[in-house]
Parts: structure tokens; sequence; C-alpha cells
């Protein structure tokens, strides 16, 4: 079974909606269907949040009111029956009841998870009653009945698997599986979200209990690209990407993906394909635990970093500075993107500066600190094995006009890493581009 997780701007319209039964229907196989909401809802539902915590419910209400006439409007647009207009009508008019009986209670984060929570749950039950009035045996799963993180707020996979797996074996037969992305309970039974990476990580989590054939990310773009579109002329969708080449080059600035949603699917040994709502028979990007040998792949950048260098005479043989250094980075949360050493000090950069001050403090109990702002990490993707001999020069050849502040090589197989600052950024991708794949 395939597993094909479809995003906002996939469901947005009613149109959409249509396209995209079609696409599940295509091959007359069964499938496991994951749904975001539809585009503009989840900002609407967090406004209405926003209205609660500030203790105005007229506010609310008139959010909930303009959202819940949009969503009428949509239903002759998406049903040729009376039945099923109805039938849609008076669920929306229950969320939409539901939405509002929050305007006259105490206000908390839980209440709002479970506000946010109901974009998700109008689109499915929206698109299985469209595949129903078809004539398609589909089934909705409520993901809230599957779905669950352990006290650590990260997914549970045994209990996933055993409740999805009793769920499947209730519903055997059908055509199309539906559920809702995003939306969990956690380990207190509360209704929760999976935060990072979202939909994409409820399809990776659902193709790993199943043991999927392979896990569909189907967005409004084909695949991810060989270096930035919006910054770099020509660039091209990349067809093959290893798992840790893929969480590089998301963690490093690749939109289409959250580093951490596709490890579920890397661990279970499934392929995961990116494709394109827009143009369904595009090849897009497939990610797997392949290689390609010998082979740069892309180039992505990572803004809004800044570099902390921290130079002490006293480090020389000194065992435990860099343990202390590191201490004062996690005591306040900040993660650390690239290090560098010598003899005599260290560099590191950080993409969030929330903490800045306190942490040149702290360090400048060991040495002295220098800062840089507005830099930018730019990174190399690729099979970067050091015993592909020449590949570094063929990269640092392409930087060779470009001021660089640090540099990362050695650290991963597939990446080399350059801090520069942001002025420099698009000389630097384009530089890269045409020395690398043109």
């Amino acid at each position: 079974m395939k597993v094909m997780k479809f995003g906002g701007t996939s469901v947005g319209t009613p149109q959409r909606m249509k396209e995209v039964t079609a696409l599940v229907t295509k091959s007359g196989e069964p499938v496991f269907v994951v749904l975001s909401a539809m585009s503009g809802t989840t900002n609407s539902l967090v406004e209405i949040s926003d209205y609660l915590y500030k203790k105005n419910p007229d506010g609310a209400n008139e959010v909930i009111n303009a959202l819940e006439q949009k969503y009428y409007r949509h239903l002759p647009e998406l049903y040729t029956t009376e039945e099923y207009q109805t039938l849609t009508k008076d669920f929306l008019s229950e969320e939409f009841d539901y939405l509002r009986s929050f305007t006259k209670e105490l206000f908390t984060s839980f209440e709002e998870k479970s506000i946010v929570a109901q974009g998700e749950m109008m689109s499915t039950n929206m698109v299985v009653n469209y595949m129903k009035e078809n004539g398609i045996n589909a089934v909705l799963l409520n993901a809230l009945d599957f779905m669950r993180t352990d006290k650590n707020a990260e997914p549970d996979p045994v209990y996933i698997k055993e409740k999805l797996g009793a769920l499947m074996e209730k519903n055997a037969g059908a055509q199309v599986y539906v559920t809702q992305g995003f939306i969990c309970r956690n380990a207190y039974g509360e209704i929760d979200n999976l935060q990072r990476g979202g939909s994409d990580y409820t399809a990776s989590l659902i193709g790993a209990a199943l043991n999927a054939e392979e896990i569909q990310i189907w967005t409004d773009i084909d695949g991810m690209h060989n270096n930035d579109p919006r910054v770099v002329d020509k660039t091209e969708p990349v067809h093959q990407l290893h798992f840790e080449e893929a969480a590089e080059l998301a963690y490093f600035g690749a939109k289409i993906l959250h580093p951490t949603c596709v490890q579920p699917a890397k661990y279970a040994g499934i392929p995961v394909r990116l494709l394109n709502t827009m143009d369904p028979d595009a090849e897009g990007t497939t990610i797997s635990n392949a290689t390609e040998y010998g082979k740069i792949k892309a180039v992505a950048a990572k803004d809004n970093i800044t570099a902390i260098k921290i130079k002490s005479s006293r480090m020389l043989l000194a065992t435990g500075f860099l343990r202390k250094v590191f201490e004062i980075f996690e005591s306040y949360q900040t993660p650390i993107d690239m290090v560098c050493t010598s003899e005599v000090g260290v560099s590191m950069s950080i993409d969030n500066s929330a903490n800045l001050g306190g942490i040149m403090d702290e360090l400048k109990k060991y040495g002295t600190v220098t800062v840089d702002t507005n830099m930018c990490i730019i990174c190399v993707v690729g099979d970067l094995d050091w015993s592909n001999i020449g590949f570094e020069t063929k990269v640092m050849d392409a930087m060779k006009d470009i001021p660089v502040r640090m540099i990362s090589y050695g650290g991963s197989n597939y990446n080399i890493s350059f801090l520069i600052r942001e002025e420099d950024k698009k000389r630097a991708l384009q530089n890269l581009s045409d020395n690398l794949f043109h």
C-alpha cells in the first residue's frame, strides 16, 4: 500500500479536492491518504485563538462566522446531490458550533490545540463525503484514535502501529483510507499536534506503521531543486536523494521538507517521493537509503546566522574548555550549526540570537568574544566522502571570489558548509550552480 499526503494548497478549493480524489483513485489499488487543512484555515483558527486569549469573544465570533460562510460556499461546487450537500453542511454546522463554544469558557493552550485541530477534521470529512458521493469505497479514520505522542512529546511508534493495525483490520477491503495530518493526542489523552513537519511527519509515521511500499508527499512544486529557485536561474529538480542528503538540504533551507519528518521512513527503509499536485506526471524527487556515488546533488542556504568566536590563551592544553563553552549554549537552549576549532580558539554559528546577550556574558569568562551578524550558511550536498578526490576542490573553486568566514567539511559524508555574509549569498549560490550543475 502507498501512503499519499496532500498539503493545504492541494485541498485548498473544491476543484483541488476533486483533482486529489482523481489522483488517489487513478491506480485502482488501495491507498492511505493523509490530508492537511484547507489552505488559509489554520491561520483563521489561530486568529480565533488569539482573540480568545485576549478575551475578545466578539472578534473570535466574527472570524468564525466569516470562515463558516466560506466553507458553506464550497458545498455546491463540491457536491452534485442534495443528500451530500446537506450531510456535509450538518457536519460543518456542528464544527462551527463547537468553535463558538470556546467563546464562553476559560481559554488556555489546551483549548487552542483543540481549535487548531478542526481544520484537518473539516477537510478530511469533506473529501471523504465527495468520494462516497462518487461511489468510491472510502473510510475516514480519526487520527486522534491512533496517533499519539509519549511523555517526551515524541511519537509513540508501538502504540501507533497497534492501534492503526486494529483500525485497518476493522475496515479491511476499503479502496481509500483517509486521515488527518498534524494532529494527535499526547500521553495524557489531550488533543495535541506533531509540531515539527506536521502532516509530512504523520505520513511518515503511518508509512512505517503499515510497512508501506512508498510514502508520497504531494505539494505544489516538483520535488527538491538543486538550488533555490527564488534566487538562482535555471534550477532543476533532483530526482534521487539519500535520506541524509535530504535531511541536510531540509535543515539548511529547503522548505519543501522538515528534516525530522522522514526519520520513521528512513529507519523502516521506505522510500519517500516528493511530487507535484499541479503536474502529477513530473518525476519529482525520490528519497531513499540508496546513494548515487560520486555525485554532487544540490545547494541550499540558511539565512539569519550569527557567528561567535571565542579566543582564549588559556585554552592551550586546557581540558574541559569546549565542554564549558557548549554547556553555555545548552543552558540557553540555543543549538549550534557549525563549529571550527584551532589551538587558541573556537568559532561557531547559531540561527537563534534571542539569548545572544546572555551567551556572550557567559563566554567572556573564558576568553575574548567577537560576534558577526547578518551571516548565511551555504550548504553543498552530495556524495562527498573524503575518498572522492577533488570534489572539495571543485566546490572551493566555485567560491573563490566569495569571502568565507568558516568552512565545515568532514562532519558528514554528504555536506560541505560555508559561512559567508548574507550580501554575498546570491552571488555564491549562482556561482555554485554555474560551476557544479551547468
